[in-house]
């Protein structure tokens, strides 16, 4: 269970981190409205996200037989598109998104149900997920409160994430450097990289010795 709660922890944060159009929103309101107005953005985005994962999740479920007879093809195929979405990440430049905002602060709820919708439209995100649950091998057949902790987890691990980077924009408001986003975005697409690469040779290597000992 440790390791479930600490895998959904790791999930939650890997797919919140990315500074696409949520992060940058989240930074924007930090700067522009206030700690608080960020850190709800980042909720909002991160109910989402618990959508896409039990969706993910069920996906994963019902077709746990195939994916138990096709682990390894299915790590290395998760490892592949982590690479993918390491490189597209890394590639990004989140500093063409931050434009300026009105000095108006918007409603809470607004800022909660405007980022929902947005980070919602995302379908991309669904894959995301799969990719993560099929390297992690993050679902267990058979045990429903196991699985559903570890999704809560990732939830969790959302928004941890978001009240980090609403506290730490806020922090250094006055010292804030646009250009860190980028560098954070290298960083993060070089982890999701290695990330991917670990897998896809762990899951080639037990392929291989599979193969050759049946």
């Amino acid at each position: 269970m440790i390791e479930t709660i600490l895998k959904g922890l790791f999930i939650g944060i890997l797919v919140s981190a990315p500074m696409g159009p949520i992060g940058v929103l989240c930074v924007q309101r930090t700067l522009h409205e206030g700690r608080f107005h960020g850190f709800i953005s980042g909720i909002g985005a991160s109910i989402s996200d618990l959508i896409y994962a039990i969706i993910s999740g069920l996906g994963v479920s019902i077709i746990m037989d195939f994916i138990l007879e096709n682990h390894y093809p299915l790590q290395i195929i998760g490892s592949l598109l982590l690479l993918l979405v390491g490189y597209f990440i890394y590639q990004s430049n989140p500093v063409k998104k931050l434009l300026k905002q009105d000095d108006q602060k918007s409603p809470y709820w607004k800022n909660l149900v405007s980022s929902f919708f947005l980070n919602l439209s995302n379908i991309g995100i669904l894959f995301f997920f799969i990719a993560m649950f099929a390297r992690f091998n993050f679902i267990t057949p058979g045990n429903a409160s196991r699985n559903i902790a570890g999704i809560l987890c990732i939830r969790l691990g959302a928004v941890l994430w978001w009240f980090f980077i609403s506290t730490l924009v806020d922090k250094v408001r006055s010292r804030f450097n646009p250009r860190g986003l980028k560098v954070f975005n290298n960083i993060l697409g070089v982890v999701l990289i290695i990330i991917g690469v670990v897998g896809l040779i762990s899951g080639t290597y037990s392929m291989i010795s599979v193969a050759l000992h049946s």
